[in-house]
């Protein structure tokens, strides 16, 4: 638990950086929009609604949206416009606090007693100073109380920005569920839950302070809310050095792999950062806007998704088929191929009395399919089936480890297996053969960014993992983290494999 803790304070930082923007962004168009709507009712209606409808779409959505609208944004004025990380971030928590923020306003302002307001007008005040003396004062306690919902979700809906590679306290969450380390879940959402009601606390103490008409409360308030936000965010004052970003998938290997790599980035001199959890898609756009500046592809991945291909050439052709499309199109780099391949498979429980994809079909209508997030809506899916003509009685999505226990508990018959995952071996797992060759080769290819694709200094630093790692150690690395008991972190499995790669001597982790 002390280690999952020691990461904490720089991911606190960066999420306290991200609300505290996301909510003040969200009060800038709130409060004045609240205000207008309060004395236009078709406005109100409009604004309030729209407010309303953000508020339908769940959160993970509306940040994936934003990505291809800020790619799109971002080709249409010329480059430079961040599409992942703090941007995308950022404007979906500000819709996602709109909602309670004009509500709120609205509703303070319309209930204040029109006597009231008929006696301001009567002494004379000019719309300023009933607005400043009267309307504000009266509607402020409700309003607050808008704000103070509007802080907590934005709190807790910050962790969400993990998927789009802002790092934030669902970095340890996200992390956790998928390498089952309970501490590191545990850890992020009680650091979450604890800003949480720190900032409502300190929201309630302004807001009492406003209501009871109390100077000195409201702004001890505001003193305490200013300092809590400066200490939060004190990690994040360094020198301002150039960073690598090194991008990740959303299961274990990847970290193992992005940590791998961290570290031998970081013994050449340069600073890291991460942003893992990308979806495959996403994380080679990452690479040719520069969001992201290496992280390991799949060649299979990259063959059959971003380049549209059909074929299945042997290994050789297709690597050399897609550092020539790299060079000619996207202008990212190649650098090599790790040594092992992490193959989609289909794999079944031990006697099952399956042995190839061709038996699987005639048995698929009676059998359950679990799949990874991804798997369904992939082209290699797709090949499968219309090679084999499957047709299974239902496909269920799990995260890719949850799968593995559906396939466990029987929730599932069959799951989309990865051919270097060490629980295959560990659940003795039948890996169902592909006798028409319909899935294409996988093999891990490091791939870098254009800005570092040519970088002497950068690929030198990488070059000694090109064809250094064996699967059956990519395996023991990935069963280390995935295993039920004495669970080693992606850190500590990097490491082991890293020196198992210098020395191909070290005992598990």
């Amino acid at each position: 638990m002390s280690e999952a803790l020691g990461q904490l304070p720089p991911l606190i930082a960066s999420h306290v950086l991200l609300a505290a923007a996301a909510l003040a962004l969200a009060l800038i168009v709130g409060l004045p929009l609240g205000l207008t709507s309060a004395r236009r009712p078709r406005l109100a209606s409009v604004a309030v609604g729209f407010a309303s409808l953000v508020q339908t779409i769940p959160g993970l959505a509306l940040l994936a949206l934003f990505y291809p609208l800020l790619l799109a944004l971002s080709a249409l004025v010329g480059g430079g416009v961040p599409a992942l990380g703090f941007l995308p971030a950022l404007l979906a928590l500000s819709l996602y606090a709109l909602l309670p923020i004009l509500r709120n306003v609205v509703a303070g302002l319309n209930g204040i007693d029109p006597a009231v307001l008929q006696a301001a007008d009567a002494v004379g005040m000019t719309p300023w100073q009933r607005l400043r003396l009267v309307e504000a004062p009266l509607a402020a306690p409700v309003a607050m109380a808008g704000i103070r919902t509007a802080a907590v979700w934005t709190i807790g809906a910050a962790t969400l920005a993990t998927t789009v590679g802002y790092p934030s306290l669902g970095n340890p969450i996200f992390a956790g569920l998928q390498i089952e380390r309970w501490d590191l879940v545990l850890s992020g959402c009680i650091a979450a839950a604890l800003l949480a009601l720190a900032t409502d606390a300190l929201l309630g103490l302004i807001e009492r302070g406003i209501g009871r008409r109390q100077s000195a409360l409201t702004l001890a308030g505001v003193g305490l809310l200013a300092l809590g936000l400066l200490l939060a965010m004190a990690p994040l004052v360094r020198a301002p050095l150039r960073t690598v970003t090194v991008g990740a998938k959303n299961f274990s290997e990847q970290y193992i792999l992005a940590r791998l790599i961290g570290t031998r980035l970081e013994k050449a001199g340069y600073r890291v950062s991460y942003r893992e959890g990308l979806g495959s898609a996403v994380a080679f756009r990452a690479l040719q806007s520069g969001d992201v500046d290496v992280y390991v592809e799949y060649s299979g991945t990259l063959w059959t998704g971003a380049m549209g291909r059909h074929d299945t050439p042997p290994r050789q052709a297709m690597l050399d088929g897609i550092a020539k499309w790299m060079a000619a199109g996207p202008k990212t780099g190649l650098i090599g191929a790790l040594g092992f391949e992490n193959a989609y498979a289909l794999a079944a429980r031990p006697g099952s009395g399956l042995a190839s994809i061709a038996d699987l079909a005639a048995r698929a209508p009676q059998l359950t399919l679990g799949a990874d997030l991804e798997f369904l809506d992939r082209p290699e899916w797709r090949a499968i089936r219309d090679a084999y003509r499957l047709h299974f009685k239902a496909t269920r999505a799990y995260s890719p480890t949850f799968m593995y226990r559906a396939l466990a508990s029987g929730q599932a018959d069959v799951i989309s297996a990865f051919s270097s995952d060490g629980r295959i071996a560990a659940d003795h797992l039948t890996v169902l053969t592909d006798p028409k060759g319909a899935v294409p080769h996988y093999d891990a290819i490091l791939l870098a960014s254009p800005a570092y694709a040519h970088d002497a200094r950068f690929v030198g630093a990488l070059k000694p993992l090109i064809g250094a790692i064996r699967v059956e150690d990519m395996r023991a690395a990935n069963l280390s983290v995935d295993r039920d008991s004495a669970k080693a972190t992606p850190e500590a499995a990097a490491a082991w494999l890293d020196q198992k790669i210098r020395s191909r001597s070290a005992p598990l982790p």
